[in-house]
């Protein structure tokens, strides 16, 4: 055998000149995910929120990010629906976001242009209920209901 060491002519990437190149594998296709791992890790670096970056951290934040919107436009959609359209629109979306208790924790302070509020009328707006719709609830004491509350408490 040969003592000297064998000479691999490395052009491109460390494969052999000639040889045929292997198809990439995007970080995303590996990780199963579909927001791009890459584009997240390029981002995080340019962002300078920190000096250096893990590979996992790219990965694991795609993930959470996906994972985010696949539960936003699963609650949009059953509001689309709920509401007898076929496209999600902003309004709902605020629907959807704000009757979830969690989402809606964690985007408090977000304002989703043109989403609008939630549908809420106080009850002391509504109308009053007549007697003859309240009579086998609760004995009448005779006496006319006030007609404010704070009548009531004077």
């Amino acid at each position: 055998m040969d003592s000297q060491p064998m000479k691999v002519n490395k052009g491109v990437a460390g494969r052999k000149a000639g040889g045929p190149r292997k198809k990439s594998v995007t970080r995303s296709v590996r990780a199963g995910l579909q927001f791009p791992v890459g584009r997240i890790g390029r981002y995080l670096k340019k962002g300078r929120y920190a000096q250096r970056v893990g590979t996992g951290a790219p990965v694991y934040m795609a993930a959470v990010l996906e994972y985010l919107a696949a539960e936003v436009l699963e609650l949009a959609g059953n509001a689309a629906r709920d509401n007898k359209r076929n496209r999600i629109i902003p309004r709902h979306i605020l629907l959807a976001v704000r009757n979830d208790e969690e989402l809606g924790k964690l985007l408090t302070g977000v304002t989703i242009a043109h989403g609008g509020v939630l549908p809420n009328i106080n009850p002391v707006l509504l109308p009053k209920k007549k007697e003859s719709d309240v009579a086998g609830k609760e004995p009448s004491s005779g006496k006319k209901a006030a007609k404010s509350p704070k009548k009531a408490a004077a």
